[in-house]
């Protein structure tokens, strides 16, 4: 178990090293229309409390999920699947990922890859983090205080973007989005 915690720790660094990078150096440039309405910050404010509050009630209460040992390796499991492919998903995107709702001058609608099934791949596996996160703190309250106010404040930011993008597309985006789901594959 004690290589277990190790790995978590380790991972969460990584997690949250990555998501701070991504905030400092992905900004959308001046030459972008600028469209976030707030929502990068709204997500930090919500993510911050959300998941040191996850952690103490994990820490101070008692409502496990299981006796079992299976859901740290699973949590972990998700958080580093959550990690690496949102890492992956936003490499692919190259110049269009930014940590803004933004549109650029060249932009076009990714319609390739991942991007044929989910028109969110990025908040999909952020929030597979998230739920991982949740899992492996294996404390029913926890798990709804890291994940559900977290999975609420990228809804809103998704109503954003996608608001941006069909002013910016148009029928273009109307007929993508019927074609796609919006962060599960097939459900949603």
């Amino acid at each position: 178990m004690e290589t277990l915690s190790a790995v978590f720790y380790a991972a969460i660094t990584v997690w949250l090293a990555s998501e701070i990078y991504y905030k400092r150096i992905l900004k959308s440039d001046e030459t972008a229309e600028k469209k976030d309405r707030s929502t990068l910050n709204i997500l930090w404010v919500v993510i911050m409390p959300s998941v040191f509050l996850g952690v103490y009630i994990s820490k101070s209460t008692a409502f496990k999920i299981t006796d079992q040992q299976w859901i740290y390796f699973f949590g972990l499991a998700l958080i580093l699947t959550g990690v690496f492919i949102r890492w992956v998903i936003i490499r692919s995107l190259g110049k269009y990922f930014t940590v803004d709702v933004s549109i650029r001058q060249d932009h076009k609608i990714k319609q390739d890859g991942i991007y044929q099934i989910l028109r969110h791949p990025s908040y999909s596996f952020a929030l597979l983090t998230f739920l991982g996160l949740g899992l492996y703190l294996n404390n029913w309250v926890s798990l709804f205080i890291v994940f559900v106010p977290v999975c609420l404040a990228f809804r809103y930011r998704i109503a954003v973007e996608e608001k941006a993008l069909i002013e910016t597309f148009g029928e273009d985006y109307l007929n993508y989005r019927k074609k796609t789901k919006m962060l599960i594959p097939l459900i949603y």
